[in-house]
């Protein structure tokens, strides 16, 4: 690693200090190469914690999107046309019904008695009749978009006529009707048959699930102006979802049971997307979402006698930024430009290294006794200079203590490591077990035996290892699985004395329970959705098909449809990872806090299902190009495609990236898997 060239004051410096050398002495010796590249790549690394060649994504972390954006994930693009189907039954029947008066007009007395009048009708043996009535009752959850001017009104009266569909018992009757159409024995075999399914397979469950969706999302969202009526509905609500009514299971396990029951191939015409999102509003709407958790957990902690949390992680990570430039690569030139350990000197070198190190830890005592050697060679001298900038960066964490008498420091601080402090965003917490293993450690260095669980007695050691206790100390933090963990065992070791725990009814008690003898498959199902859904999946033969519901029934023919419906595949499959992701974090959270052996064993299952590959699997892609590849068409969202005019798309008008044609190419691929040619 030696260069020819003496990089001397007529070079252009390597970390713009202008001394012409990597380690600042003004020399213009050859073999000072490898310490100049070695302070570029630490320049560079400092430089890359405020760097702005790392774009900025405007991103948010939360438990949920925004209450349009969550509306107009519901619907995949291929289902637009659909939007004035429903419109149009609604005004067949509304005329029928009402005669000279538009619905917004009507009032609430005259909007409730249609609404039992639609309740009446959906009671029909006619599959045709049942749907149009669907569709009419559909037509009003989206909002009466008709009588609309703008998004705006649509959302409100949209959440408007939810809470009156809910409180004329609208979700009990589609309920009944979700339940006839799973055990629809008849649709199961003709989309067994069909060698290509596409969206005209599930139009009725389609229509029920968005539907409840609907009602779901919107009775969920709270806000300052609902009324009484609105608040005591909620409430009313969330108990008929949570808990088992009229001998039945919560509805949450029925979505399970048709997540299962799609991917064994049964149902391969389930719309599996609207499933999954409404499986994910259902559970954030029964058990709550980042900020009811943080609520239970300080409620927990306040009933276990536990002090309280120092700090709210969820708004921590609210206040990170989105995105961060790799120091990987980094690491990798810089241990690429460093000599090779034969050429420095040997065993000599590791140990003047561990010498070192150890003067960092007994700097506030004595200086090391063995620190009187000198370096003769110029490579020795190379190497203390490294020696001593790691020395220099162990002091700047001891300086961080307000307790402990900073050092004699050789230079100051600079200013950058004033403006940009490193260190993690959240305040750090210590175990019990921590301390003990620590104290451990260093009593069988120092003293040569251990006094067991004891923290408390310091005899014998150092001064620095009396700070570092009482630090570890400051941080120590007693979480709610170590209660749970310990009242365990105590229930383990006298479980006649103790008794039987008693274990409250909650919510997430009730779906645990009811999802226990399941788990397995539950998990197992929800990671194959995933794994087909992949970016870098290829499509199989042997591979579930989630595209049921976004495929149309004529596969498109020119270049514009091609990349309309590749959008709208991109878009598909981002939803259900999206869905799929947060319904097993908000999982895992609340089963974390219920209890630490329910976390333990639904992540058992995960691992078991091969899901650290899985994420593993989406990581190994352009993380930065998946994230901000734009797969939607605003214009075609809903509410906005219900209200302004559908401008005339063309190819320059659509997003153009790499996903788009790969997603064609999955289209295409998986078509020929089933033995359709596309076109």
């Amino acid at each position: 690693m030696e260069d020819s060239a003496a990089p001397g004051a007529g070079s252009p410096p390597a970390n713009g200090n202008g001394n012409g050398n990597g380690n600042g002495n003004g020399g213009g010796k050859g073999k000072q190469a490898a310490p100049k590249g070695r302070e570029a790549f630490r320049s560079q690394r400092r430089e890359s914690e405020s760097s702005v060649d790392c774009p900025t994504l405007e991103f948010e972390y939360g438990d949920a999107d925004g209450h349009a954006a969550e509306l107009s994930e519901l619907y995949s693009y291929t289902e637009n046309l659909e939007f004035t189907n429903n419109r149009r039954c609604f005004e067949e029947d509304f005329k029928t019904q009402v005669q000279g008066k538009e619905w917004l007009e009507l009032e609430e007395d005259a909007q409730k008695a249609y609404v039992m009048g639609l309740l009446d009708r959906l009671e029909v043996v006619s599959r045709d009749q049942r749907l149009k009535v669907a569709r009419a009752v559909l037509y009003l959850a989206q909002g009466t978009f008709g009588e609309c001017d703008s998004e705006v009104d649509v959302l409100h009266w949209s959440r408007y006529n939810c809470f009156l569909l809910y409180q004329m018992g609208t979700f009990s009757a589609f309920l009944e009707l979700l339940h006839m159409e799973i055990d629809n024995s008849q649709a199961c075999s003709s989309a067994l048959r069909k060698p290509a399914i596409s969206i005209a397979d599930s139009t009725e469950l389609r229509v029920l699930l968005s539907v409840m969706y609907l009602m779901v999302e919107n009775i969920r969202l709270e806000r300052e102006t609902d009324s009484c009526g609105w608040r005591t509905a909620r409430e009313t609500f969330r108990t008929e979802l949570s808990f088992s009514m009229h001998n039945e299971e919560p509805f949450a396990l029925l979505l399970f049971s048709m997540v299962t029951k799609f991917c064994s191939g049964l149902a391969p015409h389930f719309p599996i997307k609207k499933v999954l999102l409404l499986l994910w509003k259902v559970v954030m709407f029964t058990l709550g979402g980042f900020e009811h958790l943080q609520a239970l957990k300080v409620q927990k902690r306040a009933e276990l006698g536990l002090p309280p949390l120092a700090e709210d992680s969820i708004q921590v990570v609210k206040s990170m930024r989105a995105a961060s430039p790799p120091s990987y690569t980094l690491d990798l030139g810089e241990s690429q430009l460093a000599p090779p350990p034969s050429k420095l000197r040997g065993r000599r070198g590791s140990r003047r290294q561990l010498l070192t190190k150890q003067d960092s830890l007994d700097i506030y005592n004595e200086r090391d006794l063995f620190k009187t050697e000198e370096p003769t060679t110029e490579e020795e001298e190379e190497s203390a200079g490294d020696g001593e900038r790691n020395l220099d960066g162990e002091l700047d964490l001891l300086e961080q203590d307000p307790l402990v008498p900073p050092p004699p420091s050789q230079a100051p601080l600079s200013a950058e490591r004033v403006a940009f402090p490193k260190g993690l965003p959240w305040a750090p917490k210590v175990r019990q077990k921590d301390i003990e293993h620590f104290l451990e450690l260093s009593r069988n260095k120092f003293i040569g035996f251990t006094l067991g669980q004891d923290t408390d007695t310091l005899v014998g050691l150092p001064r620095p290892i009396h700070e570092s206790v009482k630090t570890l100390k400051q941080h120590k933090y007693i979480s709610i699985a170590d209660v749970q963990i310990k009242n365990e065992e105590e229930l383990e070791k006298c479980p006649m004395s103790l008794g039987e725990e008693v274990v409250p009814e909650t919510p997430c008690e009730i779906l645990y329970q009811g999802m226990l003898y399941s788990l397995p498959q539950y998990m197992i199902a929800l990671l194959k959705i995933l794994l087909a859904a992949a970016p870098t999946s290829k499509a199989k033969t042997d591979s579930i098909n989630i595209l049921a519901d976004v495929l149309p029934e004529e596969m498109p023919v020119t270049v514009l449809q091609s990349m309309k419906l590749g959008i709208d595949v991109n878009r598909h499959k981002e939803i259900i990872v999206k869905s799929i992701s947060a319904l097993l974090l908000l999982l895992l959270k609340h089963f974390k806090l219920n209890h630490i052996y329910q976390f333990e064993y639904v992540s058992q299952h995960l691992v078991f299902a091969n899901c650290i590959p899985l994420i593993l699997k989406f990581f190994n892609q352009n993380i930065l190009s998946y994230i901000t590849a734009k797969n939607s068409i605003s214009v075609l969202d809903y509410p906005c495609c219900t209200i302004q005019d559908l401008p005339e798309l063309t190819t320059e008008s659509l997003p153009h990236n790499s996903l788009v044609w790969e997603a064609q190419i999955n289209i295409g691929k998986s078509t020929e898997a089933v033995g359709v040619s596309s076109c």
